[in-house]
């Protein structure tokens, strides 16, 4: 079944598009893991790239989660703005604020 199946144009394809889908999510394009750091406190819900209890990307159910990282150039964490305060090298406790 695979050889029949490794002869057809469209399952190459869709092979290679799942590999690329893969491959994107190890690090932002030209970007070594020596230029970049964690920014805590940056990430929408669902668009996390680890958070401190799980490195599994897309985690976070809350936007801006104070224990969900993304990855950015180094020194730019603490200049990215969110409705909370400014992205912390560090995890943020209480961060969204959970009265609202």
């Amino acid at each position: 079944m695979l050889k029949y199946l490794a002869k057809r144009p469209s399952f190459l394809a869709l092979a290679g598009v799942v590999a690329l889908g893969f491959a994107s999510f190890a690090l932002p394009t030209g970007a070594t893991a020596a230029s970049l750091e964690k920014c805590y406190g940056i990430a929408k819900a669902g668009q996390d790239e680890g958070s401190t209890e799980a490195d599994i990307p897309g985690m976070s159910t809350v936007d801006f989660d104070g224990n969900a990282y993304k990855w950015v150039t180094k020194g730019t964490c603490e200049q990215k703005s969110t409705p909370f305060g400014a992205g912390s090298l560090k995890p943020v406790a209480n961060r969204p604020p959970r009265n609202r």
